[in-house]
């Protein structure tokens, strides 16, 4: 019974911290771009079942919950529950690759991994599943919150993926009529107190359900009284007010300047004006992706603190500068390559399986601790800022340059990390055997 409890609870909360998480209204914002002659399925998605995208994204965070719960509580490793569950993503995401109309949803269902890492859910994820095993006895040797994180990016991917093959093979859509629509964009431009009003609701809908369930399992479940409760309904307050202001700043700052940086980035190498010459304006807005990722991922606060912890955990054998840097190095590059993907149109489904399939041997050859470091690097730097300045600027570029989507720079950007931190585990490893061997002889 207590077991059944926790999972619920968990599964419940996971959901109710997916739906406050403030970077997945970029997701509904993105709707607008895309075009329903070009992708169908996906102007669906984001149109017409946003809702039923929302929730798929939420129940994967859920499921990850439970897993990170029976994880800590059987102790299982990282990679036994990980690399099966990405076996089935990549051959999901061969399946859409090889369905023409599935092939736009590819980057959405990858990008959504990367969206619900938030400031939101990672605290109530890694707080519920350590929580939950030290309440039904799991010993916590100090690694136990990492893995969460990465549980928390995969499951929902696979559950987008899911939501796009339900509604295509299931009948749900007219393809015929979703191809001869065009994209409808308003001339009116709402007013800040309309926008005002709407993000108001949007920070109330959000945080207020999720404080309430919360508190009504405390009382009338659990029986316990929350301790500071004036702090904490203070800061629930602030949390709100904090949120409505950063959906203003998300519509009117982050998204309008991914958009307008996106839709600039090909003057630099597509006519009229091609600033710098085909070739010369293309090398240039690969350097800027290069630069703007490692920059971008320097300054994350979340990636400071995961660096200090990590350091303490291998005791000074993983430096902090030498996680921060990999990490931006990584990120910096899979921007580039996403970067590229848009300006070329290509297939993002072989840019995604390939790096993944390679992570599976070395994800086995590194130790846990690596491990769980390695692949939740990737999620530290899809941050609430991150998110949607790079989400509009795929969709920016994406539709100066006319191609199928922008969708997929994040996922590019969460793998490289991944890639770059094990693979420096793996050499930090061998030193450390190689140093041991040494003072034993």
């Amino acid at each position: 019974a207590p077991l059944v409890g926790v999972v619920l609870f968990a599964f419940l909360v996971g959901i109710g911290a997916t739906l406050a998480e403030p970077a997945i209204g970029v997701l509904k914002e993105a709707g607008a771009s895309v075009a329903p002659d070009r992708a169908p399925l996906l102007y669906a998605i984001l149109n017409d079942y946003t809702d039923a995208l929302i929730w798929s994204v939420g129940v994967g965070v859920g499921l990850a919950t439970i897993l990170g719960v029976f994880r800590l509580l059987r102790g299982w490793r990282l990679a036994s529950l990980a690399i099966p569950v990405l076996v089935v993503i990549l051959a999901l995401t061969l399946v859409a690759q090889l369905t023409p109309e599935m092939r736009a949803v590819i980057g959405l269902a990858w990008d959504c991994g990367a969206v619900t890492t938030g400031p939101v859910t990672v605290p109530l994820v890694l707080a519920l599943g350590m929580g939950g095993g030290r309440s039904l006895g799991a010993s916590d040797s100090g690694m136990g919150g990492f893995g969460l994180v990465t549980l928390a990016s995969l499951l929902p991917i696979l559950m987008v993926l899911c939501l796009g093959f339900i509604l295509y093979f299931g009948g749900f859509l007219d393809m015929a009529a979703l191809k001869e629509l065009t994209a409808v964009s308003s001339s009116e431009t709402p007013t800040w107190l309309k926008l005002s009003g709407d993000a108001i609701v949007a920070a109330g809908r959000a945080i207020v359900p999720l404080s309430l369930f919360l508190f009504i399992v405390l009382h009338f479940f659990l029986r316990v009284g929350l301790p500071n409760s004036q702090e904490v309904l203070l800061g629930i307050t602030f949390c709100v007010v904090g949120m409505c202001i950063f959906n203003l700043g998300l519509t009117f700052g982050l998204t309008s300047l991914g958009e307008h940086v996106g839709g600039s980035v090909p003057t630099a190498f597509s006519p009229p004006r091609m600033l710098y010459g085909e070739t010369g304006g293309r090398v240039v807005a690969l350097v800027f992706a290069m630069l703007l990722g490692y920059g971008a991922t320097i300054a994350e606060p979340a990636l400071n603190a995961l660096g200090n912890t990590v350091e303490d955990i291998t005791q000074g054998a993983f430096k902090k500068t030498l996680l921060i840097h990999s990490v931006a190095f990584g990120v910096g590059c899979g921007i580039t390559i996403g970067v590229a993907k848009v300006m070329w149109d290509l297939p993002l489904a072989w840019m995604l399986i390939v790096p993944y399939t390679l992570l599976v041997p070395i994800t086995l050859m590194s130790t846990e601790r690596f491990a769980n470091i390695g692949w939740d690097s990737a999620g530290v730097t899809t941050g609430p800022i991150t998110v949607p300045l790079v989400l509009a600027m795929g969709l920016g570029i994406g539709n100066e340059l006319g191609a199928l989507d922008g969708f997929g720079i994040l996922s590019l950007a969460s793998v490289c990390p991944i890639l770059a931190v094990l693979s420096l585990g793996l050499v930090i490893e061998a030193r450390l055997k190689r140093a041991q061997t040494g003072k034993g002889s």
